[in-house]
Formats: structure tokens, sequence, C-alpha cells
């Protein structure tokens, strides 16, 4: 009979002996183990050759009866060629030439080649296979011919998981009945002898027509009988053995098997269609509502924020002062935390926000969807125009309270110069009204006058003294109420009264004066009446007046003023202690911010530049640079202990109301924006080399292309700042050899980039406008006027990606629809995963074509709606 081989991609089919390792490949020696290969002899086995003469007649039969014709006896019915020529017609949907109807041998054998003829030209090389043979009846070899042609239409073809032929056909035949009790496929002899591989096969697809659970294995006939039974009557499979060949046999012919079961993987093909459809269906729709529910969460987190950001601004904004130091300070305090607790997760939660609308509009473009349009007011630039708003009305917050406490503090330093100049000057004028309003001089002589004037004039002179004191309480209390301080209505009252004590003062001196002169001169009068008296008693009242004014010096001037200077004094050296003492604190403190500072601030300024090298230069393979910079962030995270040292620091400065620190540069805000911005550098930076590899995985760029792709980009982005300008992007293109005004890359010989550069500077290259804004409102969909590395790459290999498309979707939802232009709810629900079909049932619109049913929905809107050809 006949034997195959492999041999240069060929089929080969004859006598000899060589043997093939089973395997998956595209020959047939690969697709097809030859644990048994086609020996002449195993044909004087009766049983086999039974079984193969019933199976094949029936295969050949299966196919010939839809052209309205079948064989009785496959030894004389092929003789002609006629059959034959029609089988091949029939399973290869091909036309042949067009047979001889002579009744000659001669013309039997044409018909008999040009069979053959056209098995050779479906790659399979006949080996002692000739047309004289089958003309003649030879039963081997018409037997042969007819597996050969099995093998070429039925079972060639079979496919399952990247295996073949044979191998696939099996591989499917253990898939399909893993899951049943007392089945273990393993070849295609004895693991069907028992009858429950078939019965399984068909309960798998059909469950309806095999009650599975009541067969039994001791009962091989019964089971065998039922398959055959149940698939000749509701599969359209004919019977192609008998029960009692199977298992009356040691060993069942395997090709015999292998072409009856291959029957039944043909009859389940259309179900077989549909798990490829549905497959291709739940591949494309878990992409969607993956990309659905990252712009979900992109528009609730951008919702969150924005909310976040609109209530945070009009507290930022608020410039209403507080009363007392303690007050602002109290507004300080919550602004600290603010700073500290508030706003970091925020910063994050934005820098995150990017990081998902980048990924995610990567993730669409390797997908063919359209890029994401967040709704009005979400878009990537609100939150950037809000947060920088936000940052705005903090600094200017920040600045504002440090000013009103720099104010208050003022306020309070002049309140308490108001309080002691005033209770000074209160305890001065302290009976002072009495004295002046005293009458002593009524009962005075004349010496007693005369002391009481000069006493008096003592007293204007003092008074006199003690005007710039009034004065200076006047102007403080002026100022206090320019400075708006609170407590200005009891400044005032007290001021007030100071000022209308003074005048009464004034008053009051100029009317004693007045009276204390009046009566000198009465008291003169009278003396002249007693100077006789006087003269006699001069010595006396010399002795006396002198004693009254020594005794009233004392009192005056020695007494009460020296005595409180002597107690003032060490007040104020304490005071200028306790002063000296608290600005040796304060110097400490500026001292050991500032050495923190020092520290930290360099240490952010050179972490930035470092990463920017990294993103630029971008050493080794993707996967190295990831791990790289995800060891980089981690030694950043590891560094915030020193930022919450200075935050410490920064806190004791801000208690002590220090305002100035000569010995840094580095203010605690320049800190913390720094280091916002290096965590935010690092996660974006990490986020862009993920989204490159997902770009790379899914278009097949190489690690020479990206490195090309990457030095390009770098040597056009100038300022480093990871993005390129709408000019800059034109002209990257170029030095690529990419033709915009034709959208396509064209070849520039064998000039290097760089004298390529020049050629087009130096003859004044343009491009195509209208082209060119085509392109970038690709790799620039939300217009912000730059283009990032990841659209670069995305747009230069854009032709290489291997995508669905919304036609194939269609074309697969049409498999599960059975071929109608609409699908029900019903079809859906049975045909995919729970989750998935409810989704398409959501979003599907009503059929509305002429041939609708009750309940049709749309799957070709929908579709193209995956795509963003329409809208869902």
């Amino acid at each position: 009979m006949v034997d195959y081989h492999a041999a240069n991609q060929s089929y080969q089919y004859g006598p000899s002996s060589g043997s093939n390792g089973a395997g998956g490949g595209g020959s047939m020696g690969d697709y097809m183990a030859q644990e048994d290969d086609w020996d002449r002899d195993l044909l004087l086995d009766p049983a086999w050759e039974k079984q193969q003469r019933k199976t094949f007649t029936a295969w050949c039969n299966s196919h010939l009866r839809k052209a309205g014709t079948q064989i009785e006896n496959i030894d004389e019915d092929f003789r002609d060629g006629l059959k034959l020529m029609l089988l091949l017609e029939v399973i290869s949907g091909e036309r042949l030439p067009k047979p001889e109807r002579g009744k000659m041998r001669v013309h039997k054998i044409n018909n008999v080649n040009k069979a053959l003829d056209f098995i050779a030209s479906k790659g399979v090389k006949l080996v002692s296979i000739g047309a004289e043979e089958i003309v003649d009846g030879n039963a081997k070899m018409t037997l042969g011919m007819i597996w050969t042609i099995i093998l070429r239409f039925a079972i060639q073809d079979i496919s399952v998981e990247e295996t073949s032929a044979k191998e696939g056909l099996l591989l499917w035949c253990q898939r399909k009945t893993a899951p049943y009790k007392n089945v273990n496929v393993q070849n295609f002899h004895i693991s069907w002898k028992d009858g429950l591989a078939f019965n399984a096969l068909i309960h798998r697809h059909r469950p309806e027509l095999i009650e599975y659970d009541k067969l039994r294995k001791d009962d091989p006939v019964t089971n065998l009988n039922n398959a055959f039974e149940v698939a000749e009557k509701y599969l359209d499979i004919p019977k192609m053995l008998d029960a009692e060949d199977i298992v009356n046999t040691a060993r069942p012919d395997e090709k015999a098997i292998m072409t009856y079961v291959s029957s039944f993987y043909h009859a389940f093909s259309g179900a077989q269609k549909a798990e490829t459809a549905a497959n291709r269906i739940c591949k494309v729709l878990a992409v969607n509502q993956e990309n659905e529910h990252l712009m979900e969460d992109y528009e609730r987190l951008a919702s969150d924020l924005l909310e976040w950001i609109r209530r945070t601004i009009p507290w930022l904004e608020d410039r209403v002062p507080q009363k007392t130091i303690q007050e602002m300070q109290q507004k300080l305090e919550d602004f600290r935390d603010y700073r500290r607790v508030h706003k970091p997760p925020k910063v994050q939660e934005k820098c995150q926000l990017e990081i998902n609308f980048n990924t995610l509009q990567t993730k669409l473009r390797l997908s063919n969807r359209p890029a994401f349009m967040p709704s009005e007011g979400k878009m990537v630039s609100d939150i950037n125009n809000g947060w920088q708003h936000l940052e705005q009305a903090e600094k200017g917050y920040e600045e504002w309270l440090l000013n009103e406490i720099r104010r208050l503090e003022r306020l309070d330093h002049l309140a308490e110069k108001f309080r002691q100049k005033a209770s000074i000057h209160e305890a001065w004028t302290d009976g002072k009204e009495a004295m002046l309003k005293h009458r002593d001089y009524e009962t005075a002589t004349l010496s007693d006058i005369k002391a009481l004037i000069r006493k008096h004039e003592a007293f204007e002179s003092d008074l006199a003294a003690h005007q710039d004191r009034v004065e200076q309480i006047a102007a403080i209390a002026q100022e206090l109420n320019e400075l708006d301080y609170y407590d200005s209505h009891n400044v005032n009252t007290r001021c007030q009264k100071i000022c209308d004590q003074w005048d009464a003062l004034g008053s009051l001196t100029h009317s004693r004066r007045e009276a204390l002169e009046k009566t000198e001169k009465q008291l003169e009068t009278i003396d002249q009446l007693h100077l006789e008296y006087a003269k006699r008693a001069a010595p006396f009242n010399n002795w006396m007046e002198s004693a009254m004014e020594d005794l009233q010096d004392m009192f005056i001037v020695h007494t009460i003023e020296e005595i409180e200077v002597q107690q003032l004094v060490p007040k104020r050296d304490h005071a200028l202690l306790e002063e000296q003492s608290k600005q040796q604190s304060n110097e400490h403190l500026r001292r050991q911010f500032a050495s923190q500072a020092n520290i930290v601030g360099p240490w952010i300024q050179t972490k930035m530049e470092e990463i920017g090298r990294i993103s630029i230069e971008m050493n080794g393979t993707l996967e190295d640079q990831l791990s790289h910079l995800k060891q980089y962030e981690r030694s950043i995270v590891d560094y915030k202990p020193n930022l919450d040292l200075l935050e410490q620091q920064h806190q004791l400065i801000q208690e002590a109301l220090i305002f100035d620190n000569k010995h840094t540069n580095y203010t605690m805000e320049h800190i913390r924006v720094g280091w916002e911005q290096l965590l935010t550098t690092i996660a974006r930076t990490i986020n862009e080399v993920e989204n490159q590899i997902l770009t790379r995985d899914a278009k097949g760029i190489s690690q020479e292309q990206m490195q090309e792709f990457r030095a390009s980009f770098n040597h056009f982005d100038k300022d480093h700042g990871g993005a390129l300008g709408p000019e800059e992007f034109k002209a990257c293109l170029i030095s690529l050899g990419y033709d915009v005004e034709n959208d396509r890359q064209k070849q520039t010989g064998s000039m290097d980039s760089d004298d390529f550069r020049a050629l087009l500077i130096s003859t004044g290259y343009s491009l195509g406008d209208a082209e060119f804004n085509r392109i970038m409102s690709v790799v620039d969909p939300n217009h912000s006027g730059l283009v990032t590395f990841q659209a670069f790459i995305d747009f230069m290999s854009r032709e290489t990606t291997d995508t669905d498309t919304a036609d194939q979707v269609i074309a697969s939802f049409k498999v599960l629809a059975g071929d109608k232009n609409f699908i029900t709810a019903e079809e859906l629900r049975r045909e995919l995963p729970p989750d998935q079909a409810e989704y398409c049932i959501a979003r599907m619109a009503p059929y509305q074509g002429p041939d609708a049913v009750p309940g049709a929905l749309d799957y070709k809107s929908f579709s193209t709606a995956l795509y963003g050809e329409s809208d869902l």
C-alpha cells in the first residue's frame, strides 16, 4: 500500500519505509506521527481491511451524496476515474479538467491520472500509486489513495494551538473530552474501544443529544451504537464502522478511527468557528472594558481632584486677618498641615492621573482605538491649569500669613510700648491734679509763697518735659489705629483720657501760678508793714526757710525719682538678657535649618539632573532601564526622612517667628516643590518606559530600532524637556527619511543622518502643511503643541501592528449570529461570558433592517463604535 514521509515541505505517499518523529510543523511528516506506516502486509489482517473499506466508503459517500451519487464497492466504483474526479471536486471546491467519457481503458487511465495530478498539485507526492493499478481495481492501492485524500483534505488542515493534522486532531479530542470521567484519549485505536470518547465528543457540543451519565464503561457495544446512531441522525455523519468490529478487534484500525473522528471534528467545525469568533469578541470586549474602566477611573479621579482644588483655592484665597498672633499662628499651623498632610496625596493623585492617562492613550493606540477625550473641563491641561492656580494661591497665602504675623508682631510690640508709656505717664500724673487744686497758698506766709512758686516752677519744667511722652503716646495710638489693631477702641479711650488729663493739668498749672503770684503780691504788701519786725526776726526766719527748702528738695528729687530709676535698671538688664538668649536660640535654629537645607536642596537638584540624563541616554534593554529606574525610585523614597527632619526644623523656625536666614538660599517652599517634582518626574519616566515596552511588544520593534528612534528624538530635543515642538518633530521625521507630504518613509541613498540634515537645511527643504497638520493631530490629539517620545514611536511603528479591526469583529458576530445581520440577547448569553454578554446587550441598539425580528440587536453599529467609527 502507501507509505508517506515529508521531503522539502511536500507530501509523499508510497511504500518507502523511512520513519519520522511526531511534532508540530508545516510538512506532512511533521504533523503525522508514523508509528504505524502504511505497510502492504497490514492489509493481510482481514479485520483492519474490513474496517478501512467500510470507513473509507462511508467517508466518500458523505461527500459524493452532495453531488447526488455514491459508491457501493470502493474497489470497482473508482476504476473509471469519474467518481474519483467528482469526489475531489466536492471536497476541494475546485473544478478539475473535463473527464473523458469513453469506456476504453485508456479513457479510464486518463481520468484517474487527472485525479492523481490534482492530488499532486496540492503538494502531495504519490509514490508507487499508478493509474493502472486503480483502473485494475487493486484494493490495496485504492485504499491507500483514499487514505491519502483523507489525510490531505480532512486531516491536514486541522490546527489546534500550533499543532496540526494528527497531533492537532488528537489534542482537540483530549481538550474536548478532558472533563469526562472514564475517558482518556491517548491515541486513535484502543482509546475509542469502549465508545465513551465518541459519546463525550457529542455531549460536549450537543449535550441535549446524549445522556452521558447513564453510559457504562463495561458496555462498549451499546456505547458505540449510541454514538454512531446519534451522529448519523442528528449530525449528518454516516455510520462508518460497526460497533462489533471495533469491540472484537484487539486494536482497531487507526486510520479508520482517525477518519471517523475527523468527521466529528468537521461536523463541529461550526462550533469551533463560533468559539474562535467568541474568543475574538471576548478579547476585543476585554480590551474595550479595560479601556472603559481606565476612562471611568480617569474621569472619577479627575473629578475628585478638580473638586478638591475647587474647594481648596477659596480657603487659600481667604485673606481675612485674625486679631491675635495666636490665631494667625493657628492658621499657619493649618497651612502646615495642608502642605504636609493633605497636599502630598493629591500630588501623587495628580501624577498617577497623568500616568493613567498616558497609559490609556498608549493602549488605545495599540488596540487601534481612537484617542481618549475626557469630558469638558477634565483634560490634563485643565487639571494642570487648576493646579497652577492652586499653587499660585498657595504661594500668596503663605506670604500673606507671614506678612500678617509680622504685622501682628509689630502691633503687639506697639501695643505693649503704648501700655508701658501710658502706665509710666499715668503713674507720674497720679496726684498731680489734687496737688494743683490744693489751696495751701491761702494760709502761707510770703516766704512760703516764694517757696511754693519755686516748687511750682520746678513742676512746670517737669510738665514741659513730659510733653514728649504724651505726644509719643498719641503717635503710637495713631499708628495702632492705622495698622487696624484689634483693641484700638481701648487704646483710643486710654489715649483720650491721657490727653484730656494732660489738658486739665495744663489749665490747673496756669491757674495755680496766677493764684500764687496774686498771693505773693498781697503778702509783699503785708511784709512791708512788718518789715521792721521781719528785720528783727530775719536770722530765725532764714534758718526756717532754709530748713524747709532742704526738706522739700530731698523729697522731690532724691527720694522718689532716684529710687524709681534704680528699680528700672535691673529690670532692663533682665529684659536684655532674655532678648540675647532668644536671639542666640534663633541663630541656632537658622544654622540648624540651613545645614540640613544645604544638603537636601542640592541632593534633589542632582537627582533631577540624573533622571534627565537617564531618560535621555536609556542604556540597555527597556527591561534593564525599568529595573534601574525602579531601584532609583526606591532610593528616592528612602530619602524622605531627611525631608521630614527639615520640615520639623522649619516648624521650629516658624514658631520662633524667624523670617530670614542668611545661611542658606533654600526655603522650605523651594524644597517642597523640588521634592514633588522629583517624585513626579521619576514616576513619569517609569511610566514612559512601561508604555514603550507595551508598544515594543505590540509592534515588534527591535532594540536597534528603539535606539535609533531614541537617538533621533534626543538630537532634536534641544532643551532636553522630553518632548518635541512641531518644527522639531518635523525635522526629526525628515532626518529619518520620512516623506511627510506622502506620509511614508523614503530612500535617502547612502547619506548618513548628519549629512542628510545638513542637506535639508542647505536646500531649504519644506513639508506639506496640510499633511503635517494631519500627522500632528495623530501624535498630539490633545493639541498640547508637544510630541512625546511615546507618541513618536507609536507613529513611526504604526504600520507594523497586528490589531483587530471593526470588520473582523463584525465577521465574528456574524458567525455567532448564524450568518444573520443581527444577533439576539439569547445568542449573546449563550456564546459569551455573562459579563461580556450583558455588556453587549446594554450597548447594542435595536436592529432596524428589513429582516428584523423582535429583540434583534445591531452588532454592526456596535462593532464600528468600538473602534470610534461611530458613537457607542
